[in-house]
C-alpha cells in the first residue's frame, strides 16, 4: 500500500517494498466476488433452519468503496462477517463461494490481505494515538521493515487521516478524556491500514457520529481506497446524501435478501424503472431505506409485500443477470494468484515483547487496572493494622493473630475481583486483534501473566510494610519476607483465577459473581473457619486440597507460630498444652498442631501453589483457544 504527500494529504510513494522485499502480497488484489452466499442458523422457537442472509451475489473491483445498507436487523453485519470469513453468529453455518482475483484462497492468506474494523472502537484508552499505531505496526509488520520505515508509515497515516495534531493525545478512558468520536473512528481504521491490507471491512464506521463527522471519515476512507488500490466494503445505516454519494457501489439488503447491487449513480434510474421513483429534494439513501423497511409501518403486511416485490424485481432484473455473468467470467478467466511472503508476520517472541511493552504502558497509566487497587489495598492495610494493633505475645492474643492472618490472606485474594473489568478490556482487544490474524492466545496469556507480576509484588510489599509491623507479627526480616512471599503468591493465584473465569465468561456481571463465589468457597474450606482436622471429608478432599487460600493460610500460620512463645493466662491456665506448660508458656507449634499443620513443608506448599497458578493460566489459555468471541 502506498501513501504520499500530495494535495489531498495522501502519499503516493510506494511503501510496499522494504529492503528489496515485497511487503506482504506477491500480487495485487484486482477483484473480490461472492456467489450465493447464505448464512443459516437454527431458530430458537421452531428449531428449524432459518436464513439470516440468502443467496447474496456481488463483485467489487480494485479501488472501489461499497456500502452495505438496509434497515436494522436486515443482515448487514452478518453479511460483512461472512465476507470477512468470520463467525456470523453462534452456531451459524455459511455456504457459497468467495473469490479473490477470480480464484479461491486459503483462510490464512485471506486473513493477511484483509482487515476488519469493528463497529465498537476496541482501542486502549490509556495509549496515545501515535502509540496505538506504533503497537499495531509492531504486532503486524514483519521484522524486515526497519524502525525508520515504521515511524514513517505511522506518520504518513496520521497525516492521511488528519490526526497528526492529536498524535500525543490519549485515546481516552471513562476517567480521562481523550480524542473525539470521529477521531477514534479514524484511529481504528488507520491502525488496520498499517499492514497495507488489500481488502478492508468496516462495520458501521459512522456509528455514533454526526453527519459532518460521518462525511469526514468516509471521505478519508475513499481517498485511501483510490490512492492505494484497496477494496473497501462498509456497512452503514443511514448516511446523509453527501456521504452516500461518496460510495461507488451499493448493496441494499432487506430481510437477508438483496434488493439492489450496483453503482450508486444508477440508484435513481433503477428504482424509477421498477416503480419507485425518488422524489426531488429527497435523500436517495433515506428513500430507499424507507421502502425496504417494514418494521415501523402501520400496515406491516402491505409493507412486507412491497419489500418482496422489490426483492423479486431485483432477482429478475437484467442488472443482476449482468452482474452474475461478469462474476462468472472473472472466475472462469481467473487472475494472478495471491500468495504471502513467508516473512510476512512477526514471531512469537517479537509479538510477546510488543504486548508486554503495551501492557506496561497501559498498566501504569490506567488507574482502574492497578492504581485504584493499590489505593484500595493500602486502605485495607491501614484498617487491618489499626484493628489488630500491637498484638502481644500473650495467650489471649493468639486467636486475634490467627484472625489477622486469615483476614490478611483471604480478603486480599477476594479483592482481586477488582481486576475483572481490566482483564475484560484486555480480552476485548485480544479478541479483535486475533480475529484480524495478528496473534493467538499464547502470547496474550504469557504477556498478561508477566506484566502483572511486578505490580502484584509492589502491592504485596506496600500492604505488608503497613499491616505487618502495626499488627506486631514475628519481628524478623526472614519472617517479614516470607509473609510477603505468601501474600504475593496469594495475589498471583487470585488474579489467575480471574483470568480463568473471565476467559470462559467474558461478561462483567457473570465473571464478578463467579470469582466472588469461588473466593467465598475457598474461605470456607481453607482451614480457618473449620479446622482441616474436623472438616467434612467431601469438602476436604474435593475442594480443600485445590484451595490456594488454604496453602497461603497454613504457610502464614507456620511463619508466625513456629518460632514464637506465648505466655499463659494468670494461674498458668494454658489454652494450648505444650512442653512449656510447666513454665506457664505456650510454644507456638502447639497452635499449629491444633490445626494439623506441620513445619518444614514450606517448599512443598509453594510448589503446590505455583502448580495451581499454572493450572489456572493453562485453563485460561485453553478457554481462549476454544472460545473465539
Amino acid at each position: 500500500m502506498a501513501y504520499s504527500s500530495s494535495s489531498d494529504g495522501l502519499n503516493t510513494r510506494d511503501l510496499e517494498r522494504s529492503e528489496g522485499h515485497q511487503f506482504l502480497i506477491n500480487h495485487s488484489v484486482q477483484s473480490f466476488s461472492w456467489d450465493d452466499l447464505t448464512v443459516t442458523v437454527k431458530d430458537r422457537k421452531t428449531k428449524q433452519p432459518r436464513n439470516l442472509i440468502e443467496n447474496i451475489n456481488g463483485s467489487v473491483q480494485q479501488c472501489e468503496l461499497v456500502a452495505l445498507m438496509g434497515p436494522s436487523g436486515c443482515g448487514k453485519t452478518t453479511l460483512l462477517s461472512a465476507l470477512a470469513r468470520r463467525a456470523a453468529s453462534s452456531g451459524a453455518k455459511s455456504s457459497g463461494n468467495c473469490y479473490v482475483n477470480g480464484g479461491e484462497i486459503d483462510n490464512a492468506t485471506f486473513g493477511r490481505i484483509t482487515s476488519y474494523v469493528e463497529q465498537e472502537d476496541a482501542l486502549i484508552g490509556s495509549l496515545t494515538v501515535q502509540e496505538t499505531l506504533k503497537f499495531a505496526a509492531d504486532l503486524s509488520l514483519p521484522g524486515f521493515v526497519s524502525k525508520s520505515e515504521r515511524v514513517e508509515r505511522i506518520q504518513t497515516l496520521l497525516e492521511a487521516f488528519g490526526i497528526q495534531n492529536q498524535a500525543g493525545t490519549l485515546v481516552g478512558t471513562p476517567i480521562r478524556k481523550g480524542i473525539s468520536g470521529g477521531q477514534k473512528r479514524r484511529v481504528s481504521v488507520a491502525s488496520q491500514l498499517i499492514t497495507c491490507p488489500k481488502i478492508l471491512f468496516l462495520d458501521e464506521p459512522t456509528s455514533g457520529l454526526d453527519s459532518t463527522a460521518s462525511y469526514e471519515v468516509i471521505s478519508y476512507v475513499k481517498k485511501l481506497a483510490r490512492a492505494n488500490k484497496i477494496i473497501i466494503i462498509a456497512s452503514i445505516h443511514q448516511p446523509s446524501t453527501a456521504t452516500f454519494q461518496l460510495f461507488d457501489k451499493l448493496l441494499l439488503l432487506s430481510g437477508g435478501k438483496s434488493c439492489y447491487f450496483g453503482s450508486v449513480r444508477d440508484v435513481p434510474s433503477y428504482f424509477g424503472s421498477i416503480g419507485y421513483p425518488i422524489p426531488t429534494q429527497t435523500s436517495p439513501a433515506e428513500f430507499i431505506l424507507d421502502i425496504v423497511s417494514s418494521d415501523f409501518v402501520a400496515e406491516k403486511a402491505s409493507a412486507q409485500d412491497e419489500v418482496v416485490k422489490i426483492q423479486s424485481a431485483w432477482a429478475e432484473s437484467p442488472e443482476r443477470s449482468r452482474m452474475i455473468q461478469q462474476s462468472a467470467e472473472l472466475t472462469e478467466k481467473g487472475s494472478k494468484r495471491v500468495t504471502l511472503d513467508e516473512a510476512s508476520q512477526p514471531g512469537l517472541f517479537s509479538i510477546t515483547m510488543s504486548l508486554l511493552r503495551r501492557s506496561f504502558i497501559k498498566s501504569y497509566r490506567d488507574v482502574v487496572a492497578y492504581g485504584i487497587r493499590i489505593v484500595m489495598y493500602m486502605g485495607l492495610a491501614i484498617m487491618m493494622g489499626t484493628v489488630w494493633l500491637r498484638l502481644k505475645t500473650e495467650q489471649e492474643y493468639i486467636q486475634p493473630f490467627i484472625n489477622a492472618i486469615f483476614f490478611g490472606s483471604a480478603f486480599m485474594s477476594f479483592m482481586a475481583v477488582a481486576y475483572v473489568p481490566a482483564f475484560l478490556e484486555d480480552r476485548a482487544i485480544f479478541t479483535k486483534e486475533r480475529a484480524n490474524g495478528l496473534y493467538g492466545a499464547l502470547p496474550f496469556i504469557i504477556s498478561n501473566f508477566i506484566i502483572g507480576l511486578p505490580f502484584l509484588f509492589l502491592i504485596s510489599i506496600l500492604f505488608s510494610i503497613v499491616s505487618y509491623w502495626l499488627s506486631n507479627f514475628r519481628p524478623s526480616a526472614p519472617a517479614f519476607f516470607t509473609w510477603v512471599m505468601w501474600l504475593f503468591l496469594d495475589l498471583v493465584a487470585a488474579e489467575s483465577l480471574v483470568v480463568f473465569v473471565t476467559s470462559i465468561f467474558p461478561n462483567f456481571v457473570i465473571a464478578l459473581a463467579l470469582v466472588a463465589f469461588a473466593n467465598g468457597l475457598w474461605m470456607s474450606v481453607g482451614g480457618f473457619l473449620v479446622s482441616p482436622t474436623i472438616l467434612n471429608p467431601f469438602w476436604k478432599y474435593i475442594f480443600h486440597y485445590i484451595d490456594y487460600q488454604a496453602y497461603v493460610f497454613q504457610g502464614m500460620m507456620v511463619n508466625e507460630f513456629s518460632d514464637r512463645i506465648y505466655s499463659c493466662a494468670p494461674g498458668c491456665n494454658c489454652m494450648y498444652q505444650t512442653d512449656l506448660a510447666d513454665q506457664c508458656q505456650i510454644r507456638g507449634k502447639g497452635v499449629l498442631e491444633a490445626y494439623g499443620y506441620a513445619t518444614g513443608r514450606t517448599g512443598k506448599w509453594v510448589g503446590i501453589l505455583i502448580g495451581i497458578i499454572a493450572v489456572y493460566r493453562l485453563f485460561g489459555f485453553i478457554a481462549l483457544v476454544l472460545r473465539r468471541s
